[in-house]
């Protein structure tokens, strides 16, 4: 069954989408509209957080160590907290 991409600049089987993007080509951005393009479950809130200066300092001393952003340093820090914590505590607290 020959089953089309479509929403996008040109259209193209599914079979032939599937393989522009196993391949890695960059021939598959023909076929995306990049302006359009979304995450699902990856939406972005944003938030403030208030920390104290010394805190602040020691992150960013730590996020230069790595080269990368502070942002992109505590990002990264949340997430692997959060993901190292039991599921079950996690459901609990949300209640």
């Amino acid at each position: 069954m020959k089953k089309n991409v479509t929403g996008a600049k040109a259209k193209i089987s599914a079979e032939e989408f599937d393989q522009l993007a196993d391949s890695g080509s960059d021939e598959i951005d023909r076929y995306l509209d990049w302006e359009s393009a979304r995450r699902p479950a990856l939406e972005i809130k944003r938030t403030t957080l208030d920390l104290p200066l010394r805190l602040l300092n020691k992150i960013d001393r730590a996020a230069a160590l790595r080269g990368v952003t502070r942002q992109s340093l505590i990002k990264v820090w949340l997430h692997e907290r959060v993901e190292s914590e039991p599921e079950a505590a996690l459901k609990e607290e949300s209640r």
